[in-house]
């Protein structure tokens, strides 16, 4: 097997097991699974916590559909919002409401300290994790600021 390959497959077995442990976490905690509170995350940080549907998508890799199933659950339990544009009907924003703000800052500190748990110790040197956001920045991913 090449080293690619066997770099690639490390890659996707470490994001499975990642997934899983921030998703028990926020689950067990708040509810919601980890695509949720990305998606919450990015609304957090949009200025007004408001951002276009399709603006959203682009932002977190998704679909236009991808993002409609995933708001909707939030919308139900009262995370999330939809508000049209008074400017154009065919426009429509995804809105954290108060509640999600708040539900949002309480997910965010279940996601610090998961990290934390994960990356703090003598295996993981602030160096190495800065490292490792470098390497993955470069295969596509993104961090807290979206970059």
């Amino acid at each position: 097997m090449s080293e690619a390959l066997d770099a690639a497959l490390r890659l996707v077995r470490a994001q499975a097991a990642l997934v899983r442990r921030f998703d028990a976490r926020l689950s067990g905690l708040h509810g919601v699974s980890l695509a949720d509170f990305t998606l919450l995350l990015r609304l957090g940080q949009a200025p007004g916590g408001r951002m276009r549907r399709v603006d959203l998508a682009e932002a977190l890799g998704l679909t236009a559909s991808g993002v409609t199933r995933g708001l909707a659950p939030l919308e139900r339990i009262g995370l999330v919002s939809r508000e049209p544009d008074a400017r154009d009907a065919r426009v429509a924003y995804a809105a954290l409401t108060g509640t999600g703000r708040r539900r949002l800052a309480e997910m965010l500190a279940t996601a610090e300290e998961t990290a934390a748990e994960l990356f703090t110790g003598p295996a993981w040197p602030a160096a190495d994790v800065a490292s490792l956001a470098g390497l993955l920045t470069r295969l596509g991913g993104t961090g807290l600021s979206g970059s």
